[in-house]
């Protein structure tokens, strides 16, 4: 059982999940290259296996249990793309998925978990519910807690994202990747640190959901209370695993508003011609703010998932 993680453990990751992700592209944009005075690397994870990142983290670590502890099945809790990417693992591996979503989860993502054949609880969305109903369901049924972001093996997978997009987009000086719970961003840092020493890595979250921002200040974490904001994926404390790995290889963290998220979401849609969700929109949005100086600059930013409820697109809100 890993009590850290490594660059070892995330080559080791893509070695065991390369037949079972996509290799992702990377789109660039003169338009938006001109807009910031930089070059800017958007690795696409919204093409994805199940539209998100999170395919990878989860096929890491269900490919990682042993028979013994697989045979019992997976569980999580998730607001959506860890639950739709945990289904789809066990159903590669052919064991169950136990999936306990809050009542609001976007019905995009919950349709996603259902395809992929996850037996899906749901719970008051909030955190306190949804790991009581995690805890009663692997208590009744011996299944192996696979959670969104506060696991060694998850973490390990997101990075392998990383590991692409360096040798995609060689000599990378920045990289900026949204916050929530820290999975992604832990695993974007140590590969990028690992493999590209001097590179510096920034993480971006909702000013409604600034959890990381003071936690990171502070120097230690600060739970999340409230969280207010459109990016659904980042409604999320950072995981106690997370936050050392966070201290250690993270340069910064930056908040962005509520309008720049939805303002950097549009202009993508409308520049590079393709679906991204609120979370993903996060790191534009700080360099539509100038939260972070990437003049001159070599940026990579993770595009983390493309999974947007058609029906309630931010911009046409009322």
């Amino acid at each position: 059982m890993n009590t850290t993680l490594t660059l070892t453990d995330i080559r080791a990751a893509h070695a065991r999940i390369v037949d079972k992700i996509h290799r992702t592209p990377v789109l660039t944009s003169a338009t938006l290259d001109a807009l910031c005075g930089s070059q800017l690397f958007f690795k696409c994870e919204n093409f994805q296996k199940i539209g998100a990142f999170k395919a990878r983290g989860a096929a890491n670590a269900v490919f990682s249990l042993t028979d013994a502890e697989a045979a019992r099945g997976v569980a999580t809790h998730s607001s959506g793309n860890h639950a739709a990417a945990l289904a789809r693992a066990a159903r590669l591996r052919g064991i169950p998925a136990h999936i306990v979503m809050p009542s609001n989860a976007p019905k995009t993502k919950i349709e996603s978990v259902r395809r992929n054949g996850g037996i899906i609880v749901f719970c008051e969305p909030t955190l306190v519910a949804r790991e009581a109903e995690c805890a009663r369901i692997i208590a009744e049924t011996g299944a192996q807690l696979v959670h969104p972001f506060d696991d060694y093996a998850v973490m390990a997978g997101q990075g392998t994202a990383t590991l692409e997009l360096l040798e995609q987009a060689p000599e990378l000086d920045l990289i900026i990747v949204p916050v929530g719970g820290g999975g992604l961003l832990c695993g974007t840092a140590v590969a990028a640190k690992g493999a590209r020493p001097g590179i510096r890595v920034i993480a971006a979250e909702p000013a409604g959901a600034d959890d990381a921002a003071r936690s990171f200040t502070a120097g230690h974490i600060i739970p999340l209370e409230r969280a207010s904001t459109v990016a659904d994926g980042l409604r999320t404390s950072l995981g106690e695993r997370n936050f050392p790995l966070i201290q250690q290889h993270v340069d910064g963290v930056v908040t962005v508003s509520e309008e720049s998220i939805v303002a950097a979401m549009r202009r993508i849609w409308e520049v590079l011609k393709i679906i991204i969700e609120p979370s993903c929109a996060v790191p534009y949005a700080a360099i539509m703010e100038q939260k972070i100086n990437v003049s001159g600059k070599r940026v990579g930013i993770i595009l983390t998932g493309g999974n947007v409820d058609l029906d309630a697109l931010p911009w046409l809100a009322k």
